[in-house]
């Protein structure tokens, strides 16, 4: 989905606060700039034609073979090459990442032969919510395989499934998105994580040099530090969720990740999304083009606290305005 996504920031000229992305915004980069500036030779070199130094970092640290990861160019082509490699018909619940829809689409026009491929996104992106193990083991149980999409894994406190166990089974492969882990979209840096048999597969359709040599340095630099991993204040979004509710207006479906989905009653996200931005410089997700929403949907990711105050009063204002 090129269109219609969050953080689209640069459609406006003055945004101050952005809910619009469910990526964790307020940790800091500077230790990550300071050390790629330190650097420089890497951009006059082509990086490895595979992140193979970097598989072996992640394989050493989830304690699995490095031949069980794949480093991709952020989860989006990890998507898109499962979806080649494999060929199956795909089920996929709604609403929940376009991506995946969009990449089957793409690749298995013509090759539904092969059987049937489920995906879940877990944490779901745009609800949050997080699928308990005994679901995925009856989809397990169901399809020939298994796509498990971790790449907001860091950002819940409910249990999702380890890479280390996923390696175990022939059916399954896990998306992993160290862009959500560590709050960096632009380097735009995921992995694959499976047993071997699969990796094997989707090695075939990889291009090389898909991921640079500056990405491939900040992965590892990443790895070696986990104080910078990002971890939501949860309280502080149960708390943003009640207050969403207050207002009698909109419907919030309950969440295990710092996101959540709302729907309004009698009003459409557009617009609400046009006077936050125009009348209080605030950036709101519009959710109404995920597959089985409604034009009053929306979708916002948890901030400061003082920021996610700010939301509400302005929200209120707007209904108490009467606009739409």
């Amino acid at each position: 989905m090129i269109e219609g996504h969050g953080d689209d920031t640069y459609r406006y000229a003055d945004i101050k606060i952005d809910f619009s992305s469910n990526i964790c915004v307020h940790g800091s980069h500077q230790a990550l700039m300071t050390h790629l500036a330190s650097h420089p030779e890497l951009i006059g070199h082509y990086p490895e034609p595979e992140a193979w130094s970097l598989e072996a970092m992640i394989a050493e640290r989830l304690k699995i073979k490095p031949e069980e990861v794949i480093v991709t160019n952020g989860a989006t082509e990890a998507i898109y090459l499962i979806a080649q490699s494999f060929g199956m018909r795909p089920d996929i619940p709604s609403p929940t990442f376009s991506e995946y829809e969009d990449a089957c689409n793409m690749f298995n026009a013509q090759r539904f032969e092969r059987g049937r491929c489920c995906w879940l996104c877990n944490p779901n992106n745009p609800t949050g919510e997080v699928y308990d193990q005994l679901y995925i083991d009856r989809m397990m149980a169901e399809y020939e395989l298994v796509v498990l999409d971790h790449s907001y894994e860091d950002y819940t406190d409910k249990h999702v499934m380890s890479a280390r166990w996923g390696c175990r089974l022939p059916y399954s492969v896990q998306i992993h998105s160290m862009t959500k882990t560590y709050g960096v979209p632009g380097l735009r840096l995921g992995y694959i994580t499976g047993h071997e048999s699969l990796t094997s597969q989707i090695r075939r359709h990889m291009h090389p040099w898909s991921v640079s040599s500056l990405a491939i340095e900040a992965g590892k630099f990443l790895l070696e530090h986990d104080e910078l991993i990002c971890k939501p204040d949860l309280n502080e979004a149960r708390r943003l969720q009640d207050l969403m509710q207050q207002s009698g207006e909109i419907i919030v479906t309950p969440s295990d990740t710092n996101f959540f989905l709302c729907k309004m009653l009698h009003y459409r996200a557009a617009e609400l999304k046009e006077y936050l931005a125009q009348e209080h410089h605030i950036l709101i997700r519009d959710a109404s083009n995920f597959k089985g929403l409604t034009p009053n949907h929306f979708r916002i990711a948890t901030q400061k606290r003082e920021e996610n105050d700010a939301l509400v009063n302005a929200i209120n204002q707007f209904f108490k305005s009467g606009n739409g």
